[in-house]
């Protein structure tokens, strides 16, 4: 519920009771409203475990309402306040529950013998599901081929993988192999060097000595 307080210079405090506050939860249940301003009220009843017979309810709420000095908040809102004292106005207003049935559902349109039958929902549901089958068929049938082309690619770059590493090890046996050549051409070069320098050196001293 709504309270709307209209006078347009002075602010008004209420308090909202209830006969039965087990059943009732009221939020808030106490404030203060400013000239010309409203405040909403939430009223919630608790979850009954049957609906009352002839839906009869004896509950009842009143909202009590007095006029307060201006700069009063809610926390300042006492029950003292409410209390009918010489001097002081305190407005009552009575309100009684009254339960109202929930809407009955809107009954579901009759459709056509042909239309609606239950022969013809059975055809639809048969179709959409041989229209599941085949799409999700499909979608296996291109993923089984996806994943043949993957497996190719794979032994194929394997292989290419292989083949590569043998021909490094054959490079490597080959360049080794040239330099061992290349080490005893180099060694036999030198012993051949070494022999002509001695047999120069002997010719040079034989040479001395016979003119000696």
């Amino acid at each position: 519920m709504q309270l709307t307080n209209k006078t347009t210079t002075q602010c008004v405090a209420f308090k909202v009771k209830t006969t039965n506050p087990r059943k009732y939860c009221v939020r808030p249940n106490t404030g203060v409203v400013l000239p010309g301003d409203s405040c909403n009220v939430t009223v919630t009843m608790q979850a009954q475990k049957e609906a009352p017979l002839d839906m009869q309810c004896k509950d009842k709420f009143l909202v009590q309402t007095v006029v307060v000095s201006d700069g009063t908040t809610s926390k300042e809102v006492l029950a003292e306040m409410f209390n009918k004292e010489a001097g002081r106005v305190i407005e009552d207003f009575k309100l009684r529950v009254v339960y109202i049935p929930a809407n009955p559902p809107s009954p579901v349109p009759e459709g056509s013998e042909e239309g609606n039958s239950p022969m013809a929902s059975l055809n639809d549901i048969a179709s959409q599901s041989a229209s599941l089958f085949d799409d999700v068929s499909r979608t296996f049938e291109e993923t089984s081929e996806k994943s043949s082309e993957a497996w190719s690619m794979i032994s194929k770059l394997t292989e290419e993988k292989t083949s590569a590493t043998q021909q490094s090890q054959k490079l490597r046996l080959e360049l080794e192999m040239l330099r061992k050549e290349t080490s005893k051409k180099q060694s036999g070069g030198h012993s051949l060097l070494l022999m002509l320098l001695v047999g120069l050196l002997g010719c040079v001293i034989g040479y001395l000595l016979n003119r000696i």
